[in-house]
């Protein structure tokens, strides 16, 4: 079953790599289609290949459920799902030309995506994947003094806010976002910071944060990208010139998809947070109770 799984990777990518052929940059097409870029689909691949391995390699030894718990398989799945989905599924083709489904394509990836993957805490099953020598090897590295001190730094609640504030903020930037839709490194780029940003932020929230504090940088990120969404769907003129382009192609006049693309960041990515913080509050009223709990709710 070990060796089975531990191969499971390596196929996985070969199977994948003829696909990732028709990458961004190939010809466009009329009609909706699935995007397979190989600086997304071989990382997916690789990270969900590990997982599964990991996983099956820890529960032979230990035991199902032990080690990584059944809620946290399910939890990465689900977001590693909704991240496929974001970058590889007709809403990434659709977004390259509708300011909208970009915007919901953002908002899966760092509120969906992100926050499902930071509570699923893979990395112990990355881990597991590897070889015993290699395995022991990152884990000297990840002990190491400035490693250890970065990512204290970098997973500071007050500091992963801010940083995750800023990724949003600049990369909003109307001509630095429009640039993204003819270059494809950056666009790579703007994805990719929203994800490491967004797992950052709600590691920070899950892990180092108290259910309180975690309250309040929620309400903060919600604040802010709820008054950058009401700029972008109440200015008055088209900021985004190159994004909404393609407006058309669903009966929207630029501005129109722009007001749009500002209510999606405005209300439905507001709620999300919100509904995190309600969570939070919740766990923070109960573990404050006679007899409350003190163990961490997402240990």
């Amino acid at each position: 079953m070990t060796r089975a799984a531990r191969g499971l990777g390596p196929a996985l990518v070969a199977a994948a790599w003829p696909l990732a052929a028709a990458a961004h940059g190939g010809p466009v097409d009329a009609e909706p289609s699935w995007t397979f870029d190989p600086w997304v689909v071989v990382p997916l691949l690789l990270s969900g290949s590990l997982y599964l391995t990991g996983t099956a390699v820890l529960w032979s030894r230990a035991g199902i459920g032990r080690g990584i718990r059944p809620w946290q398989v399910i939890a990465y799945s689900a977001g590693f799902l909704a991240l496929a989905a974001a970058l590889t599924s007709p809403l990434h083709w659709l977004g390259e030309r509708l300011f909208t489904a970009h915007m919901v394509e953002h908002e899966i990836v760092m509120a969906v995506a992100a926050p499902l993957l930071a509570v699923a805490r893979p990395v112990g099953a990355f881990l597991w994947a590897l070889p015993p020598p290699l395995r022991r090897g990152l884990g000297r590295v990840g002990r190491g003094a400035r490693i250890r001190a970065a990512w204290s730094f970098l997973t500071r609640p007050s500091v992963a806010t801010i940083v995750h504030g800023a990724a949003i903020w600049l990369w909003h930037v109307p001509p630095l976002f429009d640039a993204t839709v003819v270059d494809v490194t950056l666009h790579r780029l703007q994805h990719l910071s929203f994800l490491v940003t967004a797992l950052l932020f709600w590691w920070a929230l899950v892990r180092r944060s108290d259910y309180g504090a975690a309250c309040g940088h929620l309400f903060v990120t919600m604040t802010h990208t709820g008054i950058l969404g009401a700029l972008i769907a109440l200015a008055p003129r088209v900021l985004y010139s190159g994004q909404t382009a393609g407006a058309a192609i669903c009966g929207l006049t630029p501005l129109e998809d722009q007001q749009l693309a500002g209510l999606v960041m405005w209300v439905p990515a507001g709620t999300v947070y919100a509904g995190a913080a309600i969570t939070f509050m919740g766990l923070w009223i109960r573990r404050s109770a006679p007899h409350g709990q003190t163990r961490h709710a997402f240990s």
